[in-house]
C-alpha cells in the first residue's frame, strides 16, 4: 500500500513538472496568434485569435531568407560534425600512436573554454580569410567539436577489436572498415550527436550576429532580434517566428526519435 502511494505521488510530481516545462512552449504558440497588448495575457487560449502575425512574417522582410540560411548552416555543420568527430573518435579509440593521450586531453580541454573568449580569434581569422558575410564564415567554428569527439570515442571504444581484424582479413582497407563495419554499429550515438549539433547551431546567436553584416546573411535567431526595438518589442511577431523555428527541430526529432532516445540513454551509461 505504501509503495502504491509512493508511485502515485511520483506520477503526480512528474506530471506537474512536465506541464510546467511544456507551459512556455504552448504559451509561445498561443501568443503567436494574439495581437496588441493581449500578448501580456498568460492565457493559453487567445480571446480573438488571428493568423495576421504569420501572414506578415511570411510576406514581409527577409524571414524566408533567414530560415534558409539557418537550415543550410545547420545541415552543413551537422554533416561535418558527424564525419570528422566520428573519424577522429574512431582513431583515438582503435589506434595507438605517440602523444595520443596528450592530444586527446587537449581536445577535451577545448570544451572548457567559453565561446566568448574565442570570438575575437575567430573574427580575426575569418576577416583575414575574407569569410565575413559568408556561409563558410558562419559555420567554420562548428565544423568539429570536442564533445562530439569524446562521445564517439567512447562508443567506438566499446566495439570489439575482433570485428576490425575480421574486416582486415576480408581485405578491407582501414577507411572501409570504419565506414562499412564500425559506423553502422554506432547509429544511436550518431543520431544523438546529430540532433545535439543541429539544435546547437540552429539556436546559435552570438557568432552569426558578429560575423554577418548584411541582413540577407542573417540566421533566424539574429533576424528575429530585429523585432526587438529600442522602445517597443513586437512579442507577437517574435513568438510567431520562434514557433516556425521549432518545426525543423521537431521534424528531426520525430524522424529519429528511437535512435535519439537510445543514443542519449547509452550516452548516460557510457559517461
Amino acid at each position: 500500500m505504501k509503495i502504491r502511494k509512493l508511485h502515485i505521488l511520483t506520477h503526480i510530481l512528474l506530471i506537474t513538472f512536465g506541464l510546467a516545462m511544456l507551459f512556455p512552449f504552448f504559451w509561445m504558440i498561443a501568443t503567436s496568434f494574439k495581437q496588441g497588448r493581449a500578448v501580456f495575457n498568460l492565457s493559453l487560449i487567445p480571446t480573438a485569435p488571428t493568423t495576421a502575425n504569420y501572414v506578415r512574417l511570411m510576406t514581409s522582410g527577409h524571414f524566408s531568407r533567414w530560415f534558409i540560411n539557418s537550415l543550410i548552416c545547420g545541415i552543413l555543420v551537422t554533416f561535418s560534425v558527424l564525419f570528422f568527430d566520428s573519424l577522429v573518435g574512431y582513431t583515438f579509440a582503435k589506434y595507438k600512436f605517440r602523444g595520443k593521450k596528450l592530444i586527446f586531453l587537449l581536445i577535451l580541454s577545448t570544451m572548457m573554454i567559453p565561446t566568448e573568449m574565442l570570438v575575437i580569434p575567430w573574427y580575426i581569422m575569418a576577416n583575414n580569410l575574407k569569410w565575413a558575410n559568408t556561409y563558410w564564415g558562419i559555420i567554420f567554428p562548428g565544423l568539429m567539436s570536442g564533445f562530439g569527439t569524446f562521445l564517439m570515442r567512447q562508443f567506438f571504444d566499446g566495439l570489439p577489436n575482433d570485428l576490425i581484424d575480421a574486416g582486415r582479413i576480408d581485405g578491407l582497407n582501414e577507411f572501409s572498415i570504419w565506414v562499412r563495419v564500425c559506423m553502422p554499429l554506432v547509429k544511436a550515438a550518431l543520431s544523438a550527436l546529430a540532433i545535439f549539433s543541429f539544435v546547437g547551431n540552429w539556436n546559435a546567436f552570438l557568432w552569426p550576429l558578429i560575423i554577418s553584416d548584411e541582413i540577407t546573411k542573417y540566421t533566424l535567431p539574429v533576424g528575429l532580434s530585429f523585432f526587438n526595438g529600442e522602445f517597443q518589442t513586437e512579442w507577437e511577431m517574435v513568438m510567431a517566428g520562434a514557433s516556425v523555428a521549432t518545426i525543423p527541430v521537431l521534424v528531426l526529432y520525430l524522424i529519429f526519435q528511437k535512435q535519439i532516445i537510445k543514443g542519449i540513454a547509452l550516452t548516460g551509461v557510457k559517461g
